[in-house]
């Protein structure tokens, strides 16, 4: 392996000086500076670092960033490779524990600091896993897949479909449950798109992630797991579920409907909620506790029913003031098949887009309708600019959310481009995408605390 190749994470300007001092990841360096001298261990960063900075493992144990510029010297004194592994715990398996299948898709599972190095070692393997998150060990019997190594805003309707497919792989082969760690920032869009892929669920299918990576001491990521890893082996839920904190304590999980969902803060570890619904359950010391009874239950046999007929024309629009029709017309001129507006209030949009919206109808490109506010319902006939969208055909599409309406027009468009039956299909609940009502106690600031089940 070269210098170069070795540089994981270094990039730029730095990874330039690194290479003409001829360094390595794990080389003992010196670094001179017009402020200071410092000696210690090159550690390995995150590709998302600058290109200004280095980082080293000091003798002390504490790890710096190192500013470098231009006067900036470096010098190796000695190489060691880190040790950069999880021991591996070996458990038999038990036949008196559920199945469960992990199917990694991308980030770091669950993962373990060495405190030597300073790296954050990602553990994946059952017995890695076991190692780092010894509780799994006492729950299921854990099978591990690794289908992609993606950020979940990369994710694409292809790679739900590779998901799906792994999924009732899996199932029809006796797991039973399987739990999905998934990037947080778009895993209520996969959640919704396995929602609608995977019919008649016979188990449970787990969406879970971290907002805190594990080598900081507010990681919610091993709970998360040890969660996930419950509802998976032993709730009887049979549909796709999020898992994720219910507060930002560690005293409970939250279990959310796939397709109601949606991550609401950038960096909470209770960042996702059930949006203008209920939970359908929790998971609080070590125990789940169901909180509704209208779900799809747990079955003794069956096999899951794959449906993976996606059309990814689409686009998912927020409209705002001041917005021309241009846009709509562009996507109309690049045959776009379907298009979803995140209207404001009630299901509403600038008057400037009306005329681009008739011309999509009108050849054939269906246009839906959901609302900026995702809690309450699209009421298109209260005020004439809803009744005017209504009279072009453009599809009310009830209380569902706008990332769940961008993901099922997907799936709908991938079996008919029949303009009355994708609005048939749009409007009618096909997975708990849409609630007849908005329950009294849904719409709160910090919704549901457990203490109020």
């Amino acid at each position: 392996m070269t210098v170069k190749e070795e540089l994981q994470g270094y990039w730029g300007f730095v990874r330039k000086k690194l290479e003409t001092a001829k360094v390595r990841i794990w080389s003992e360096i010196e670094v001179i500076t017009p402020e200071a001298t410092y000696r210690g261990i090159l550690l390995p960063r995150s590709d998302m670092g600058d290109d200004k900075h280095l980082v080293l493992k000091l003798d002390t144990g504490y790890n710096i960033g190192v500013r470098v510029t231009e006067d900036t010297k470096i010098k190796e004194l000695g190489y060691k490779p880190g040790l950069y592994a999880i021991p591996e715990i070996q458990v038999e398996f038990d036949p008196k524990k559920p199945k469960v299948s992990l199917i990694g898709t991308g980030g770091t599972v669950a993962s373990r600091l060495d405190y030597r190095t300073g790296a954050v070692i990602p553990a994946f393997t059952p017995q890695e896993l076991f190692s780092a998150v010894p509780e799994l060990a006492e729950i299921c019997n854990l099978k591990t897949k690794l289908l992609f190594e993606i950020f979940s805003e990369d994710m694409t309707p292809n790679n739900w479909i590779k998901i799906a497919e792994t999924v009732a792989e899996e199932i029809n082969s006796g797991a039973d449950g399987v739990i999905i760690p998934h990037g947080t920032d778009t895993m209520h869009f996969t959640s919704s798109a396995l929602s609608f892929m995977l019919n008649d669920l016979p188990v449970p299918v787990v969406l879970v992630g971290s907002q805190r990576s594990s080598d900081r001491p507010s990681s919610d990521a091993a709970i998360n797991l040890i969660s996930a890893a419950r509802v998976a082996a032993f709730s009887d839920i049979a549909e796709v579920v999020v898992c994720m904190h219910g507060s930002s304590s560690d005293d409970y999980n939250l279990i959310h409907r796939g397709t109601r969902v949606r991550k609401m803060h950038t960096s909470r570890r209770d960042a996702f909620r059930t949006i203008a619904d209920i939970p359908i359950g929790l998971v609080k010391d070590n125990e789940i506790k169901i909180i509704r009874n209208d779900y799809r239950k747990r079955v003794k046999k069956g096999e899951v029913k794959l449906d993976t007929q996606l059309d990814p024309r689409v686009a998912l629009i927020y409209t705002y003031p001041g917005m021309d029709g241009d846009i709509i017309h562009k996507l109309i001129d690049l045959k776009y098949h379907g298009i979803v507006l995140a209207g404001t209030g009630l299901g509403h949009c600038p008057k400037t887009i009306i005329e681009p919206l008739k011309r999509a109808v009108e050849e054939d490109i269906p246009v839906a309708m959901t609302s900026q506010c995702l809690f309450g319902f699209v009421g298109m006939n209260v005020y004439e600019r809803g009744r005017d969208l209504l009279k072009i055909g453009v599809i009310p599409c009830k209380n569902m959310l706008p990332e769940t309406a961008y993901v099922k027009l997907i799936y709908v468009l991938g079996h008919t481009k029949n303009m009355k039956e994708i609005y048939e299909q749009m409007t009618t609940n096909l997975c708990g995408e849409i609630t007849d009502r908005e329950p009294y106690r849904a719409y709160q600031i910090f919704q549901v605390g457990a203490e109020n089940f």
